[in-house]
């Protein structure tokens, strides 16, 4: 293996963890208006992703600036023919920060409301559009033998992405159900378990259909794999769901997530942007990456500092691993 198929596998690992931790995230700011029946009930749910919520993002800086750097030409494609999804994704992240960090600003119920709706309607936008965005590329995109993109944004909205982009919408929410089901307590904790009950079997239905349409026109022995492992951990995040073991069915959804996004890299390798042109235009490991001095230095960066950053962010999650309810709101915080 070399250091180029290394570092696609290093930005797979990037965009796992993303979508793993995000996905719960993007889940519970979808919550906020399906699950939350007052001001104290939402202000339970967003302390539950309070501590982690902007620590999850650095996942996805960290697979951006991971790629700019170890392909050079998948970032400039990918960033150029998705321009305005990706413009749209990252204005829902700056608008979504913002009102985890202004809604408490002020005590006024239509200042905390207005941005209560900013928090769900920018997590279910990106939710969606994370999935229109990866169905694109696996799918494949207009790229000439220049390897740019020539294609327009209208082509980004075929069946295939629009479907896997459900999919992520759905896959997130039970994620996010089920996270709020472990932390937290009373009537929230009961509902939530209910929602993802909702949620899941929705999810069964689309992800299964999307993961055997990529499965069928682009998998192979490896992605079967994957496939099955999604679908088997998914069926197992709703049974625990429903005998109250929110502890595995978080573990086994967020094995779904792993599985399936692993999926999607699976049947990718070694294109990183297939051309649906002409496959000899399709970007690969080879003919996008950086030279071979270039991923030798961040080789030895990444093994540096990745360890500390998993360190530091378990720790967070330890130290913010207690159950939450409506008794632990003072009025107060809650207005």
């Amino acid at each position: 293996m070399q250091l180029h198929d290394v570092w696609f596998v290093l930005i797979a690992i990037l965009w796992i963890g993303y979508f793993l931790l995000e996905g719960f995230d993007f889940g519970v700011g979808i919550l906020i208006k399906l699950l939350a029946r007052d001001r104290t009930e939402r202000r339970v749910l967003i302390n539950t992703i309070g501590p982690v919520w902007d620590g999850n993002e650095v996942w996805l800086i960290t697979a951006g600036g991971a790629t700019f750097a170890a392909f050079p030409e998948w970032y400039a494609t990918l960033f150029s023919g998705f321009y305005l999804p990706l413009f749209i994704v990252l204005l829902c992240l700056i608008v979504r920060g913002v009102a985890f960090e202004y809604r408490a600003k002020h005590s006024g119920e239509n200042w905390q409301r207005n941005w209560e709706t900013a928090i769900f309607w920018t997590s279910l936008i990106a939710a969606f559009l994370w999935g229109v965005i990866f169905g694109n590329i696996v799918r494949g995109v207009k790229i000439d033998q220049h390897l740019e993109y020539v294609g327009n944004v209208w082509d980004l909205l075929n069946p295939f992405a629009i479907l896997g982009g459900l999919v992520t919408l759905t896959l997130f929410t039970f994620h996010g159900a089920v996270f709020t089901a472990l932390k937290t307590l009373g009537g929230i904790r009961k509902r939530a378990r209910n929602l993802a009950l909702v949620a899941g079997s929705l999810t069964a239905v689309l992800a299964l259909s999307f993961l055997i349409w990529t499965q069928v026109d682009h998998g192979d022995g490896a992605s079967l794999v994957a496939l099955i492992v999604a679908v088997l951990a998914l069926v197992a995040a709703l049974v625990a769901n429903q005998f109250g073991r929110e502890g595995w069915a978080f573990a086994f959804s967020g094995v779904t997530v792993v599985a399936a996004v692993a999926m999607l890299f699976l049947t990718l390798f070694p294109n990183v942007m297939p051309s649906t042109l002409n496959a000899d235009w399709s970007l690969t490991v080879t003919n996008a990456s950086s030279s071979p001095y270039t991923l030798k230095i961040m080789t030895w960066c990444a093994a540096i500092a990745t360890p500390i950053i998993l360190i530091y962010q378990s720790w967070t999650y330890w130290v913010f691993r207690r159950r939450i309810g409506t008794q632990h709101i003072a009025p107060d915080a809650a207005h």
